[in-house]
Formats: C-alpha cells, sequence, structure tokens
C-alpha cells in the first residue's frame, strides 16, 4: 500500500516532469491544475479548454486558441482524468487535491489570476455582444455561466489592481442580462415574465460583496444608490442577502441610502438578512433608527418570521430583543412564528419563543390549527414535550375539521405521542 509520504513525492515527481515539458505544454498543465484544484465547483471539460485559451488583456476570444482535452490530459502527465458521464474535469485522486492545498506556492495567487481570466472572458467582444441580442444564443460561450456566477467569488478571494479595472470596465454599464439570469439562476432566484432585469454595476458588487470594487463605483458615480433592479431590490438589499457586512457599511455611509427600502414583495434589507441567518448585518441594520424590526412584506411575513422560518436562533435572539419587534404577529395566513416553528420541529426556536409573554402558546392558525396540532401531526415529539408542558395549552384543541392534536397521532400511528397527549387529563378518547 503507497503510503501519504510516497503518494507525495510521486505527485511532486509528477509535476516537476509537468514543469519540465517547457513551453505552451507546462503553461497548460500547471494552469490545468490550477483550475480543477481552485475552480468553485469541477469544471466541465468545455468551461476548462475555453478558460485556458483566455488571453489576459484581449478584447478578443480566439476560439482557435481552444486547446483539446486530449492536449490538456496530456500535458497533466496522467494527474487528471475526464468523468464522461458528468462531462467534468477532476483531479486523479482526492489526496492530490490534498498535496495540492498543502503546497500554496505551486500556484501564485491563484483567485487573483482566475478573477482576471472570468473577467476578460466576461469583457471580449463576442460575449459583450450576447447582452445585445433579444434572445442571446450562449450555446458558443461554454465559459460563460462560469465566469457570471463566480468571478465575484474569485475577486473576493484575491483582487489584483488589474482585476480591479478588468472588474470596473465590465461594471460601468449595466451588467449583461444573459450574466444575470445566469448568476440569479444560481441562487435560485428566476425572473417572472412582466420582470425587468436591470442589474446595473453597483448591484452585481454589491451582490458578489467586493467592497473596494463597491467603493470606487460609488466614487466614480453614475449608479443610483437607491436604484430598484432586479425583483425591485437595490444594491443594499444583495449585500444585506448574500450576508457582505464590509458592503453595507459601505452604502450606509452614504446619507442618501433607504436602509428600509423593501422589494417589489415588501421585503426589506433586514428581512433579507434575516431570512438568511446574517448575525452581523442584522446587528448593522439594527443600529439604524430608520429601520423598522417588525416590518412585514406582502405576505406578512416580519425579520422575525423569517429568521423562524429558517432557524436562525442567533437572528431569533437578536431581533426579540428589540421591543418593538412583536414576537407573536401572525402573517396573513395567521401563521405566527412560534407555529412555524412548531410545524417544522424546531425546539431551540421554540424555547427561545415561549420565554416571551406575549406569546400565545396556544394560538391556532386561520384553520384552526395550534402550534401542538402542527407538531403532533408532523410528528415532532420533542415540541409536543415543550408544548405540552404549558398550562395554557388545550391538547384537545381540534382544527376546523374537528381533528385534534390525538387523532392525527393516532392516525400517523405515533405511539409515544399518543401517550405523550393523553398524559394529560384533558385528552378524551372519544376525539379519537
Amino acid at each position: 500500500m503507497t503510503t501519504g509520504l510516497e503518494l507525495g513525492d510521486v505527485y511532486g515527481a509528477t509535476i516537476e516532469r509537468i514543469k519540465a515539458q517547457g513551453g505552451d505544454k507546462s503553461r497548460l498543465g500547471m494552469t490545468t491544475l490550477l483550475w480543477i484544484s481552485h475552480a468553485e465547483r469541477p469544471p466541465l471539460a468545455d468551461e476548462l479548454c475555453h478558460a485556458l485559451a483566455v488571453q489576459l488583456g484581449s478584447t478578443d476570444f480566439d476560439a482557435g486558441n481552444i486547446p483539446s482535452m486530449s492536449t490538456l490530459v496530456s500535458c497533466c502527465q496522467g494527474l487528471i482524468t475526464v468523468d464522461k458521464e458528468a462531462s467534468t474535469v477532476r483531479l486523479i485522486h482526492f489526496t492530490l487535491q490534498e498535496y495540492l492545498s498543502s503546497h500554496p506556492d505551486l500556484f501564485t495567487k491563484p483567485h487573483s489570476v482566475m478573477a482576471e481570466i472570468c473577467l476578460t472572458y466576461l469583457n471580449s467582444q463576442q460575449v459583450k455582444a450576447l447582452s445585445t441580442a433579444p434572445s442571446p444564443d450562449t450555446l458558443g460561450a461554454s465559459f460563460l455561466e462560469y465566469c457570471s456566477v463566480y468571478w465575484g467569488v474569485h475577486a473576493k478571494g484575491g483582487l489584483s489592481d488589474y482585476g480591479r479595472s478588468l472588474a470596473l470596465e465590465l461594471l460601468k454599464e449595466s451588467y449583461s442580462l444573459a450574466s444575470t439570469e445566469l448568476l440569479l439562476a444560481h441562487k435560485d432566484l428566476y425572473l417572472e415574465d412582466d420582470d425587468t432585469c436591470l442589474f446595473n454595476g453597483l448591484h452585481c458588487a454589491s451582490f458578489f460583496g467586493i467592497a473596494e470594487v463597491v467603493a470606487a463605483l460609488i466614487q466614480v458615480g453614475g449608479s443610483d444608490i437607491n436604484g430598484e433592479g432586479c425583483f425591485g431590490r437595490t444594491p443594499l438589499s444583495w449585500a444585506a442577502y448574500n450576508g457582505h457586512e464590509e458592503v453595507v457599511k459601505i452604502l450606509l455611509g452614504r446619507g442618501e441610502v433607504n436602509p428600509d427600502k423593501a422589494d417589489k414583495f415588501g421585503i426589506t434589507p433586514l428581512s433579507d438578512a434575516a431570512r438568511n441567518g446574517h448575525e452581523g448585518v442584522v446587528k448593522i441594520l439594527l443600529e439604524r433608527e430608520a429601520v423598522n424590526p417588525d416590518k412585514a412584506d406582502k405576505w406578512g411575513q416580519t425579520p422575525l418570521w423569517y429568521a423562524t422560518r429558517n432557524r436562525h436562533e442567533g437572528v431569533v435572539k437578536i431581533l426579540l430583543e428589540r421591543e418593538a419587534v412583536n414576537p407573536d404577529k401572525a402573517d396573513k395566513f395567521g401563521i405566527t412564528p412560534l407555529l412555524d416553528a412548531a410545524r417544522n420541529g424546531y425546539e431551540g426556536v421554540v424555547k427561545i419563543l415561549l420565554e416571551r409573554e406575549e406569546v400565545n402558546p396556544d394560538k391556532p392558525d386561520e384553520n384552526g390549527e395550534t402550534p401542538l396540532l402542527y407538531a403532533t401531526r408532523n410528528g415532532h415529539e420533542g415540541v409536543v414535550k415543550i408544548l405540552l408542558v404549558r398550562e395554557e395549552v388545550n391538547p384537545d384543541n381540534p382544527n376546523k375539521w374537528g381533528k385534534t392534536p390525538l387523532w392525527y397521532a393516532t392516525q400517523n400511528g405515533n405511539e409515544r405521542i399518543v401517550a405523550l397527549l393523553q398524559s394529560r387529563k384533558a385528552v378524551t378518547p372519544s376525539t379519537i
């Protein structure tokens, strides 16, 4: 059996052979290893080949520079493999990734290099032409999806002066529609037919959280700092949504920024930060008097409701420290934070909410369903135990269809919950 030390020797010797090839073979081999080992996901074969064809500083993407996959495999001396089923390129073994990670000197500022390559590609004439087409054909732009989604991630990992100038060149005008749609789809955000997707440079830089680019764009001017883009979102909304504290601070440092401006759904930056568990951003926003900590969206859902829904206990605690927050506020469907936590089995959140006197542990929704009924129906034994300790909870409360917690527990065959419910004298067998 080959030991880790022996493998390291083998990998080291193979990399030396790659370097010794000289010229394009050495460059292609080492750059291929850089991309595979530092990419945000396993690169597709076509993506990788296109990435290696990019010439920094050129505004023209020359398809004649695209190497074949067989050439890359040869240049890497057996250290990479192509997964034909997934069409991805991977290192030959996970231990090679460990070796490359433990030898950072093999690659000079990899994320900075990758950001420059992505930005050069996005600034190319061929890609920019796509943004002017009514229905852009991205079939020949194999590298577009990766660049659109991850250039900012690599830029955050390291942005050179040259990379910064490329970013400013890309973002001085509106971000291309094709790139915007790919970026949003990666976050499971999809435009509706009647949506006009305006995603200017400041929106994009704020989305990725690249503070120095955000600051530079503000200084240059030309972007409406409160401007509404896709879904009616502002740059602050995107920064809060993704938890970029430094960018949030930069934007809030501008007096004209509205820190409580909601998007087309009524969702504020605070709700965005709360639903994604960004405690730091929540604290920063709550320092502003103009921010309403209990502001509901068009569905009646507040920052606390969102924090509860996504089980962000830290954010729940922060919001409950504010007197203006109503911990028992229901949405338009009658669902309170406690109801939502109970039906999802979030025991920690349930305990936190029940510490507040204002919270009614037996408050039903519009269908007469209580936290206990939800917890029982969904088999959340821990939550059932917590609720049954409360005297205010009626364990025999039926919903509008006449079904009680005991009825659901019996139907589901959950003997442990049946026993818990029957331990309360208020439960009558006749409701089964």
